[in-house]
């Protein structure tokens, strides 16, 4: 699977003229779905399901109210289970002009699911987003951040023309499908910008492992400053992977009018949805070279 990066361009000629760096802030809808949903326990712990359910039941109108403050544009990446049990409250993410994303239907690890169940969650995908927003995403994160040998066939099969899912750099490039020739725009997330690194407590189920303490607010919004501060400085694209139910609360959502004012302060930053960075990719480093 060769990707295809633009080599050492300078930053003037990455972006819209007038633009030093590009951001694209990103969430992952993702509710009480991933292993707790998959190996049937929400259903056992009445806990878990309330956990998750907060981000879309309540998280995502703060956000909303949040970004619209900050004229900010966002991408909201959303697993199609969700968006059957909270329509509403997905149906306005879209009205308030942000952009919606693939996201599996209960938050599956693709790289564990046969090419046949891919392409299954896939169809169940669109139909839902058809069914209820009247949209065909553009988008994909991997709900796991991986996925398997099948799968850029299967994203491109389904009409995914860019991905938000790996980790290769820190600007967009282009993975290929070598046997087709075609190819998705990748733009790329890094842990660093995740904000279950920092904020996420989990009790039972210990999901992902090892996340049982919180960072300080302050600690936490110096990481994101900073994050910021590099990739603008040299030019680059910078993605967050924040999640309604952890940075969706009150006082964390007061970290996030932080970090917009922060970065509203800088000039020459172009804050623009995943998929309109994708699509100034392709139009304008198509032909960048392939790297092995």
């Amino acid at each position: 699977m060769p990707v295809q990066a633009i080599g050492d361009a300078a930053p003037s000629r990455l972006w819209p003229e007038g633009v030093q760096s590009s951001v694209a802030l990103a969430f992952d809808v993702d509710g009480p779905t991933g292993n707790a949903m998959l190996d049937g326990s929400i259903w056992r712990n009445p806990s878990f399901f309330t956990l998750g359910a907060y981000g879309p039941w309540r998280a995502v109108g703060y956000l909303l109210d949040m970004l619209d403050e900050y004229r900010m544009p966002a991408t909201f990446f959303v697993p199609t289970w969700v968006l059957e049990n909270w329509p509403a409250q997905i149906r306005a993410i879209v009205e308030r002009g942000h952009e919606i994303g693939y996201h599996g239907h209960r938050h599956e690890a693709f790289w564990q699911l046969t090419r046949e169940r891919q392409q299954e969650v896939m169809a169940l995908s669109l139909a839902l987003f058809r069914k209820h927003l009247a949209l065909t995403p553009a988008g994909f994160r991997t709900p796991s951040g991986d996925w398997g040998a099948d799968t850029i066939e299967i994203l491109l099969d389904a009409g995914v023309r860019y991905s938000s899912s790996m980790r290769g750099d820190d600007r967009p490039y282009f993975i290929e499908h070598a046997a087709s020739g075609r190819s998705l725009v990748e733009i790329p997330g890094r842990w660093e910008l995740d904000d279950y690194a920092s904020l996420a407590y989990q009790r039972n189920p210990d999901y992902p492992a090892g996340l049982d303490r919180i960072a300080s607010y302050d600690a936490t919004f110096d990481n994101w400053r900073r994050e910021f501060d590099g990739s603008h400085r040299d030019g680059l694209c910078m993605t967050t992977l924040f999640h309604p139910k952890v940075s969706g609360k009150p006082g964390r959502i007061l970290l996030l009018e932080r970090l917009c004012q922060h970065m509203r302060s800088r000039e020459g930053v172009w804050f623009a949805r995943c998929g309109e960075v994708a699509q100034w990719w392709r139009e304008q480093h198509a032909g960048a070279r392939v790297l092995a």
